[in-house]
This record gives structure tokens, sequence and C-alpha cells, in this order.
């Protein structure tokens, strides 16, 4: 079953919270759940619970972030 979740996060440090839509799928193969940022490309990770993959994402969405700025300078 697919979960949409918005969720709030300071992207970059010094930077505004920012809201970004996220995606959550069950993953009934190997357990757990899987879920994406659909705003970023490439922006995807994983966890045992939807709570613990919805903190990982906000990770992933940081370190994209991060990496976008780097390209940018």
């Amino acid at each position: 079953m697919e979960s949409f979740f918005n969720i709030k996060i300071y992207p970059l440090s010094g930077a505004e919270k920012m809201k970004f839509k996220v995606v959550i799928n069950e993953d009934l193969e190997d357990g757990g759940y899987n879920v994406s940022c659909p705003a970023l490309p490439g922006c995807h990770s994983q966890g045992d619970t939807m709570e613990e993959a919805l903190e990982n994402i906000k990770d992933a969405i940081q370190g994209c972030m991060e990496v976008i700025n780097q390209r940018a300078l």
C-alpha cells in the first residue's frame, strides 16, 4: 500500500524549514518500508518501520540538498 506524507525539515544548516512530499511503500518481499522524495529524483531510503523510514528519508533529503548546493557553486 502506497502512502503519502508531507515532512518539514531544514534541508541545509541556516536554511528555512521546507516541506517535501514523500511516498512510502511497504516492502512485501523483504519486509520494512521503502520511501522516496519525488521532488528529488534518486532520493530514496528505507527502514524497518514506517517511523524509521521517515527519519531516514529526512537524512537522505538533507544529503541530496547538500550535493545540489555544492554543484550550484
